[in-house]
């Protein structure tokens, strides 16, 4: 009797497990860089996504390359639907239905169509990078207009040389912002559709009546991003620009940030480090180093905007006001200093949002790449243009720690695996039975 119920009892907790793995499932990724598993910032962004996503992938199941390409596709969009359970996934091989896939303008097997609301883009990409800023783009309820000041030497948001904001230029526009450059000498006045307008130094002086249609701008409630360097330290005017300084209350104090911490990472004193952020959306849950090359001190006093300081660098460095590589404790300010900084007020019944850097170099193509520079930067404009629910760090590409061998070494390990370990183990048994033996 006694047996019999533990048999039944063994049976009951058999078929326990199987009903519960059955109805409830969980994985947990091993992998030493979390290869298999969804950044944060990408959790983040579907969670934020209300309503359901529908993927259509024209993938075939016999490709001569890849094979199943509709499992390809499957297993890789299985962690997004884990996070969001509303996503749905439908397939459409382009090989037996060819019409259809010419229909919806697709051009690579396993191309997926993704719709969320009213809005549908393509994906040709399998990679969490990619998937994300689509998502993003996808969120927006309106298509974002971010303009950059030209006609006078400024950085170009679509420029290649090291000076400009290309690569920056680049990433809002896979963010779902379109980009465009209005030059005020030409234009009537800045567009009315446009969500963020994007100063960088210029490099001659603007003419009064560009600055009047700026300031304009601004009495309107426009959205700012100034990018302002150094170079106008020395007592020259900001090239027609300081009535906009004046009228923001800005204060700009010469000189250029050094920081001694630089120099432990092998990078020049004046490359100042960021790492002590102030509390903002734009700045939220951000912990990654950001580099100020060229960084001057911004300030703001005696206006009626809510201001808050973005990041602070140097706080073992300071503010070489003469010029000198050295601390000159008659001229120089001692850190922290403040290089970036947020602005906002209501004007109209909505938010006017200014951010001002004292650098431009941290976002041009020569240093966008340095740390968290490109994230600070779209999360820059994601806060200015209305968007600080998309505000999150860029998912970062998954590190491939997978070893690659060569023939000849992939066959010396298949010849060591197959003949060699078992020689040696049969070896090290002779050695012991020999020893026995003398025993």
């Amino acid at each position: 009797m006694k047996k019999l119920l533990q048999i039944v009892l063994l049976l009951a907790l058999v078929f326990m497990l199987g009903f519960l793995s059955n109805r409830y499932s969980y994985q947990w990724d091993m992998t030493q860089n979390g290869r298999h598993s969804l950044s944060e910032p990408t959790r983040q962004i579907l969670q934020r996504m209300k309503g359901p996503i529908k993927i259509t992938s024209y993938a075939s199941t016999h490709d001569p390359k890849f094979g199943n390409v509709q499992q390809v596709v499957k297993d890789f969009l299985e962690p997004y639907r884990r996070i969001k359970p509303d996503i749905s996934l439908s397939f459409i091989d382009p090989i037996e239905e060819p019409k259809l896939a010419e229909r919806a303008g697709v051009q690579v097997d396993g191309e997926m169509v993704v719709e969320y609301g009213n809005r549908h883009e393509h994906l040709t990409t399998l990679n969490e990078q990619a998937v994300a800023n689509l998502m993003i783009r996808l969120s927006r309820k309106e298509e974002r207009l971010v303009m950059a000041l030209s006609g006078h030497g400024e950085r170009k948001l679509d420029g290649i040389a090291n000076f400009d904001l290309g690569e920056f230029g680049s990433r809002l526009q896979k963010n779902g912002f379109r980009t465009g450059s209005v030059n005020l000498a030409l234009a009537q006045d800045l567009p009315q559709n446009m969500n963020l307008l994007v100063i960088t130094s210029p490099q001659v002086d603007l003419l009064p009546g560009e600055v009047e249609k700026l300031k304009s701008y601004l009495d309107r409630g426009g959205n700012l991003l100034w990018l302002i360097d150094p170079q106008a330290d020395s007592g020259e005017p900001l090239h027609g620009l300081q009535p906009l300084a004046d009228k923001l209350g800005l204060l700009l104090t010469p000189g250029t940030v050094v920081d001694p911490a630089a120099l432990k990472l092998n990078a020049p004193a004046n490359w100042a480090l960021g790492t002590r952020y102030g509390q903002h959306p734009v700045t939220r849950n951000f912990s990654l180093i950001t580099v100020f090359p060229f960084a001057r001190q911004v300030g703001v006093s005696g206006n009626d905007w809510h201001v808050t300081p973005l990041v602070e660098v140097a706080p073992t460095g300071w503010l070489a006001t003469s010029g000198s590589q050295k601390f000159d404790k008659s001229r120089d300010v001692r850190g922290p200093i403040t290089v970036a900084l947020a602005m906002e007020r209501t004007v109209r019944d909505r938010d006017q949002r200014i951010a001002i850097v004292g650098t431009g170099e941290f976002l041009a193509n020569a240093f966008v790449g340095n740390g968290g520079n490109m994230d600070f930067g779209v999360n820059l404009a994601n806060w200015l243009a209305g968007d600080e629910k998309l505000i999150s760090l860029q998912p970062r590409p998954t590190l491939d720690n997978s070893m690659l061998l060569s023939k000849v070494e992939g066959g010396a390990m298949a010849i060591g695996l197959l003949f060699g370990l078992p020689l040696l183990f049969v070896a090290v048994a002779a050695i012991i039975a020999w020893k026995r033996r003398r025993l």
